[in-house]
């Protein structure tokens, strides 16, 4: 009997500590949810309780939720490094539209789309896209898979989504980051705009891989098309085309195909070159959805793409060549702009 009663009453023991310890747990879950939540690590505006509207220095990929909600731009420039080297504020000042620049670096469709989603999300009538189109909108697959990880939880409209995004180690880390952050008196801020040059870093490699880099750049893609782009169709082009439908229909929106070296490009007559031209037919078609929009075509033949002192690679070029086209960017928006605001005949 003596034994049988210790026996319970350490059965009770373990259950009760049982018990406790997921109390405890339960609590510090909470807890830390409630304090991400409140802190919003990424200054996403889900609580503005700590917001000081300024963007905390790191990677464009969660930059972007403060940038992104940002009223003081109206105006925003989408894609990946392949336009990131067009400066916003010679867009503004050309347009008198303030531009954010929104690209992320290694990003495909699915991320760029999320991103626009988000920006219309906070400017439901915006003044201007500019929405760069690359290779990478010519995926098959109706998934859209992304290359890299990506945040897509950080830019959800669903709060369960976005819940679930806390409960992830980097965001403890930068939890505890931003707090540290915001009690500093000297915080550094990185650029509201988001533009970030890379032209400095490819000038620094050439100068330790010159040959290296000229054999990427002067090595021709094959003449076959790239396998990811095979399939029935360009997925990617519908959910585009589904996008802009929904967009205010007096929102200018230029599209641009970014430059791209000779050798990076098909040769005329080739499957690949075919290829090419199919989905970008397929985009501008996506375009031809929305009232007011234009395709800025830096990716055909100019002399520019036959110039190897403009590129870095295949597709990443140099600012002797990013300012002219966002000075051909400017124009075609502010042609858009004239064509909206034109009076329309009695």
């Amino acid at each position: 009997m003596r034994s049988s009663a210790s026996d319970r009453a350490r059965v009770g023991d373990w259950a009760g500590f049982a018990r406790l310890f997921l109390h405890v747990a339960l609590g510090l879950f909470a807890g830390f949810l409630a304090l991400a939540y409140l802190i919003d690590p990424y200054d996403s505006g889900r609580s503005t309780l700590f917001s000081v509207g300024a963007v905390r220095p790191q990677g464009p990929r969660t930059a972007a939720a403060s940038r992104g909600r940002d009223p003081a731009f109206t105006g925003a420039i989408f894609g990946n490094s392949r336009i990131q080297l067009i400066e916003p504020t010679r867009l503004s000042a050309a347009t008198n539209i303030p531009f954010v620049q929104l690209s992320v670096t290694a990003t495909r469709p699915a991320e760029q789309l999320a991103l626009m989603g988000w920006f219309l999300r906070h400017h439901p009538k915006p003044e201007a896209l500019v929405l760069g189109i690359d290779d990478f909108w010519c995926v098959g697959d109706p998934a859209l898979p992304n290359d890299k990880p990506f945040p897509f939880w950080l830019y959800s409209p669903d709060i369960l989504s976005y819940l679930r995004g806390l409960l992830r180690w980097p965001v403890a880390q930068e939890v505890v980051g931003r707090i540290g952050w915001l009690r500093s008196r000297n915080r550094k801020v990185a650029r509201a705009d988001g533009f970030w040059d890379y032209e400095p870093e490819y000038i620094r490699l050439g100068e330790r891989d010159a040959a290296f880099l000229t054999r990427v750049r002067e090595t021709p893609v094959p003449d076959d098309p790239d396998p990811a782009t095979s399939g029935p169709g360009f997925p990617a082009a519908d959910r585009l085309a589904a996008f802009l439908a929904a967009l205010p229909a007096e929102v200018p929106v230029v599209m641009v195909f970014p430059p791209v070296y000779v050798a990076g490009t098909g040769r005329a007559g080739t499957e690949r070159a075919k290829a090419e031209n199919a989905c970008r037919a397929a985009m501008i078609g996506a375009l031809a959805r929305h009232p007011l929009g234009r395709v800025v075509d830096a990716r055909r033949d100019r002399p520019a793409s036959h110039d190897p002192t403009l590129f870095f690679d295949h597709t990443h070029y140099r600012h002797n060549l990013a300012r002219p086209l966002a000075d051909e960017i400017a124009a075609t928006l502010n042609g858009l702009l004239e064509r909206r605001d034109r009076p329309s005949a009695p």
